[in-house]
């Protein structure tokens, strides 16, 4: 909790708004989807999946192949309290959304389903802009993704395609460079090596319109390490840093910028 405060203060120390940014593609996106304050409808829809979550007292036990939890010592956890303490937020599921709608993204991998709550911001994102994306999400622990299966059957979600599996397992055998992914979401394993090992095995998926977002980058001092290892690959162009989530872009024609947003 320490390290993450003083992260925290670095964070605020440079971080900047839009009016800070020179750059045409972020200072768009900023304004135009960071910064939207209008209301959307989708997040009333988002709002009941988390509601019927925060409602559910029963138990589950989880299967952790990550780098563990800073919340809970048990593996039986409350379903109400996973929502609650370990899923996406509301603030940050309703801007997973509207980068989702912004970028229009044909084809999603969320890596680390969970109870789905960032699933469904990915699905809302993309049907709001008249299209269904594809998407796949996996998750490790079957007993969470029952859970999560279960939710998304109850909303228009049928664009969803839950695995269960072992992240590295399914991303080693998977053809992936016949894939274009088009937005990564990875919150599955909040270790360096993890991180690292997704990011080089997802390599091969780019394009140019190629958007990642990496959870948690502040999380721990090796997740930091891992996050400024990312910035400073050489296909990586653009990189967002908004202390929650790292955002990066292989834009060809973009010059190689670091921005520390506040959102």
């Amino acid at each position: 909790m320490l390290f993450q405060i003083k992260s925290y203060l670095q964070f605020l120390w440079h971080s900047k708004n839009e009016h800070a940014v020179h750059s045409p593609f972020v200072f768009s996106l900023l304004t135009k989807c960071f910064y939207d304050k209008k209301s959307k409808p989708e997040y009333a829809i988002l709002r009941k999946y988390r509601n019927s979550l925060l409602a559910n007292n029963n138990t589950i036990e989880v299967t952790d192949f990550g780098a563990g939890s800073k919340v809970f010592k048990s593996n039986t956890r409350v379903i109400s309290k996973i929502a609650k303490t370990a899923g996406i937020s509301s603030k940050r599921a309703e801007l997973l959304f509207r980068i989702t709608h912004y970028f229009q993204p044909q084809s999603i991998l969320e890596i680390g389903t969970s109870l789905g709550l960032a699933t469904a911001a990915l699905s809302l994102g993309s049907r709001s802009v008249g299209i269904k994306a594809k998407i796949i999400t996996l998750e490790g622990c079957p007993n969470t993704m029952a859970i999560a299966k279960s939710q998304l059957q109850l909303f228009p979600f049928d664009n969803v395609n839950p695995i269960v599996t072992e992240f590295s397992s399914y991303l080693n055998d998977f053809r992936l460079s016949t894939f274009d992914f088009k937005l990564i979401y990875f919150d599955g394993n909040h270790s360096k090596k993890a991180t690292l090992d997704y990011f080089d095995l997802l390599l091969p998926t780019i394009t140019n319109e190629t958007v990642w977002i990496f959870d948690d980058i502040h999380w721990s001092p090796e997740m930091e390490e891992a996050w400024k290892i990312i910035k400073k690959h050489p296909k990586v162009t653009v990189t967002i840093d908004t202390f929650q989530w790292g955002l990066v872009f292989f834009r060809r024609e973009q010059p190689k910028e670091h921005f520390v947003i506040r959102t």
